[in-house]
């Protein structure tokens, strides 16, 4: 049930080390424009899943109360803090070489985000819960092990420690699928996935320097739908 997370966990893992150790020396300009890539591409990736959004209504409102609701949290601050107590304890390890900045927590909160938000990540999970598929996961894993040996490349060695809480976040998404099989709709699934894909795009912006939204905050928006078509089911 698991495997497919497991598999994505371990390519994280492996390319991100493979970018930190052995891929050095890249010219600030070329890991400039890598990142400008990789935003464009995952600014297409997140605007391309939104559009399969049916209610915008829903959309707009799971994003104001998700982000609200992530701001009290604050979601974000807590995985700066998390990536910050974990490069004191392990230090700038794989420090050396290559341009931009390769600070632990950067690495880490950075690739956390981009992993765990989208629809791959929500519909890969939960196929993997409900049907044993894990095609979509193995898929998405292709895609975050590019990433990550450019990201290891240019941000060091906390992209690999992003692995675990992709790992916990699609187990603990495989896990509810299994236990909320009967409950979770279509409609559900479709919507909190266009809401994943957006704040997606935000990371995208994010990385063109557009913008400095503080996207992990957005998290809680995902699950919202689900709230929102409970409700309107009983009234």
């Amino acid at each position: 049930m698991l495997l497919g997370s497991i598999v994505n966990a371990a390519v994280i893992i492996v390319c991100a080390l493979t970018g930190t150790f052995l891929v050095r020396g890249i010219p600030q300009r070329i890991d400039e424009i890598i990142k400008k890539a990789i935003g464009l591409s995952v600014f297409f990736l997140g605007v391309k899943g939104a559009i399969n959004n049916q209610n915008f209504l829903l959309l707009l409102i799971s994003l104001v109360f998700g982000g609200a609701l992530g701001e009290l949290i604050n979601i974000d601050g807590f995985m700066n803090r998390l990536g910050l107590w974990a490069e004191k304890k392990l230090g700038k390890i794989g420090n050396a070489g290559g341009g931009g900045d390769r600070s632990f927590s950067k690495g880490f909160v950075n690739a956390s985000i981009l992993y765990c938000t989208g629809s791959m990540a929500i519909l890969g999970a939960l196929q993997s819960g409900l049907s044993g598929n894990h095609e979509m996961l193995y898929a998405k894993s292709a895609i975050d092990g590019i990433t990550s040996l450019i990201f290891g490349a240019s941000m060091g060695l906390g992209v690999a420690f992003s692995a675990v809480p992709v790992f916990l976040y699609q187990s603990g998404v495989t896990f509810l699928s299994v236990a909320a099989s009967n409950f979770l709709t279509e409609d559900m699934i479709r919507e909190m996935a266009a809401v994943g894909s957006l704040v997606i795009a935000a990371i995208g912006l994010n990385f063109l320097e557009m913008t400095k939204i503080r996207v992990a905050n957005f998290i809680p928006a995902i699950f919202m739908p689900i709230v929102y078509i409970v409700i309107e089911n009983l009234f």
